[in-house]
């Protein structure tokens, strides 16, 4: 999604403005979340938690051969099953858990129609996600987002450490304050909020990492504010 800018953008909205479209157009569309279905993606935002994500593709792959990627399936198999169809996303035995209480949460109150669910105002059907085993925010924020399709900005370690580095945030920024941030600067579109998400999250994977960032190849090098793969390193109060 390109962003055509505009003569009165000001303040927060112009600099988010200025990364997105520096990151769009080096990295061009993302077509985040992977999925074939919108129970696929809600599957696959509990089985990415702390993981990478190609553990979540062999869960998935395993899931879908058993013809388990249905809120229906998932809430009548046997747990022990499920938990064994599972391991490549460590954390399996927990996962298993948030699965069976997610598809619980599907069937006991919307009779598995997705639709009937994601009809709910976004910021009540966060409020009823937030109830589940194991669903925290951004797990909650990325369901809405990617499978309801309502525009809620998720944010993550890679968003944390991006803006830190940007001057925006301080290195433990909490999850509220940096998606209070973005909702407040940005117009509320989902294919736009989708898109960002992806890309800083393509960002903090090839090049902005933790330790031996790659400064000298980021698209926000003239940006940033601290380069630390490079020779700047000093953050100050940052």
């Amino acid at each position: 999604m390109r962003i055509r800018g505009g003569k009165y953008l000001l303040g927060e909205q112009k600099f988010l403005l200025e990364v997105y479209q520096k990151l769009y157009d080096h990295y061009g569309p993302r077509h985040w979340w992977p999925a074939e279905t919108e129970f696929e993606v809600m599957a696959g935002a509990v089985l990415t938690q702390n993981v990478a994500w190609r553990n979540v593709e062999k869960a998935i792959a395993l899931l879908k051969q058993r013809g388990l990627m249905n809120p229906e399936a998932l809430y009548h198999v046997e747990l022990s099953l499920l938990e064994e169809l599972i391991v490549p996303s460590r954390y399996y035995k927990a996962k298993a858990k948030k699965l069976k209480a997610l598809a619980g949460l599907i069937m006991e109150e919307f009779g598995g129609n997705l639709a009937e669910m994601f009809n709910l105002p976004p910021l009540s059907l966060r409020a009823r996600l937030l109830q589940v085993y194991g669903i925290g925010p951004e797990t909650a924020d990325s369901i809405i987002l990617y499978a309801a399709k309502k525009p809620i900005f998720v944010v993550d370690a890679y968003t944390r450490r991006i803006f830190h580095r940007l001057g925006v945030f301080s290195p433990d920024a909490g999850y509220q304050v940096m998606q209070d941030y973005f909702m407040r600067a940005l117009p509320h579109q989902a294919e736009l909020f989708n898109e960002y998400h992806a890309l800083i999250d393509c960002l903090g994977h090839r090049l902005c990492k933790t330790t031996d960032p790659k400064c000298i190849l980021c698209p926000l090098k003239d940006i940033c504010r601290i380069e630390v793969g490079c020779e700047r390193l000093d953050v100050g109060n940052l």
